[in-house]
């Protein structure tokens, strides 16, 4: 199949850092070209991949200071979609709102994923507004508040088999990855790390929108303990260490979690998880194989003293039963199939050439 992955600007694909959605379109679009299709990726210029890459911007504006306002960039990658999309079968998208009015004008089929919560009022509006622009879940926990959205199915996020190493031993201490936010529960972490007495790393991303609860509840906290230590953001490389190496991933999350990315990364690592129950979490965490699902401070404390009844070994199998990154491509390869009406002709433009940069693009 001919198949645009259209990223968000936000972070490069993958990304340097944080960005669970470009880490996502990284591993899909990567697993897509390995089972022989035709990828094309329009993500920022400082992005990696084996597909064709039609940069949208010079670099992701995150990490870019200098860029204030990315709307012009972000319409013109619409604008160039438009130009190109009937040399697609489906285009995917994995960015913001944006693109739902020009969905009925495209010449392709199109399929978007919502990475995001969606229990703001006004997202249901906004999809039934546009009716004709079909929509993935991932969860099935996700589209519970909004039940009568287009959704043509849920695909589990997956991540590639060969990224982590399961490390012999039960880890020293409790790891946190993620971002410092109050729907993240940082706090519940580190109050499970004082009650058992067991060290915490937190490997966690301090946005614009979150540095008034750092400074104000977390950091105070970090400070007073004995046991935790906050290293900040971590990269792809640093991430194995962080996870392979903990006795188990705190997930204490309070929000509807979509997905949580951090807990199929531990999987893959062997490291059982500890998670609340909310959101995604029944569906991703296999009761008393891969990890434990608690409701309560003493609930997790409790939950610490059996981690020896889980062995690495099958926290890993139940990642590789699930969340791979090559299951997750098969799924998403049957929506693209049963969304195209045809098989087109070959096609010209992007595939009709060998380079994987597109020449002329900013």
């Amino acid at each position: 199949m001919r198949i645009a992955q259209i990223a968000p600007l936000d972070e490069s694909v993958p990304p340097k850092f944080y960005g669970g959605t470009e880490r996502i379109v990284s591993y899909l679009t990567e697993e897509l070209v390995a089972q022989g299709h035709h990828v094309c990726l329009f993500a920022s210029a400082d992005s990696q991949t084996s597909a064709r890459l039609v940069p949208c911007c010079e670099t992701a504006y995150r990490l870019n200071q200098s860029v204030s306002n990315s709307l012009p960039r972000r319409l013109m990658m619409l604008k160039d979609l438009l130009d190109r999309a009937a040399e697609f079968d489906v285009m995917h998208f994995h960015a913001d709102l944006l693109h739902l009015p020009i969905v009925p004008s495209l010449d392709c089929a199109t399929v978007t994923t919502l990475h995001c919560r969606l229990d703001e009022p006004e997202l249901a509006l906004l999809y039934r507004t546009f009716p004709d622009a079909p929509l993935v879940s991932i969860s099935h926990a996700q589209r519970v508040l909004m039940p009568e959205a287009s959704w043509v199915g849920t695909v589990y996020h997956g991540i590639p088999d060969d990224r982590r190493a399961v490390r012999r031993g039960g880890g020293q201490g409790f790891a946190f990855l993620g971002r410092i936010c109050p729907e993240k529960r940082p706090d519940r972490a580190i109050e499970i790390a004082n009650r058992c007495k067991i060290g915490l790393k937190i490997a966690a991303k301090v946005d614009r929108a979150g540095k008034d609860y750092w400074s104000d509840r977390i950091k105070p906290m970090v400070d007073a303990s004995p046991f935790v230590e906050f290293v900040g953001e971590i990269d792809e490389i640093q991430k194995a260490t962080f996870l392979g190496e903990a006795r188990a991933l705190l997930f204490p999350i309070d929000w509807p979690e979509p997905f949580g990315l951090a807990m199929i990364e531990a999987m893959a690592s062997g490291t059982p998880v500890i998670a609340w129950r909310a959101g995604s979490v029944p569906e991703v965490i296999d009761e008393g194989i891969s990890g434990f699902i608690v409701s309560s401070l003493e609930d997790a404390v409790e939950a610490v003293g059996r981690l020896p009844s889980l062995p690495r070994r099958s926290v890993r199998a139940s990642f590789e039963r699930r969340f791979t990154a090559a299951r997750m491509a098969r799924d998403y390869v049957r929506i693209y199939q049963e969304l195209t009406p045809r098989v087109r002709a070959p096609a010209t433009g992007l595939f009709a050439h060998g380079q994987s940069r597109v020449p002329g693009r900013p």
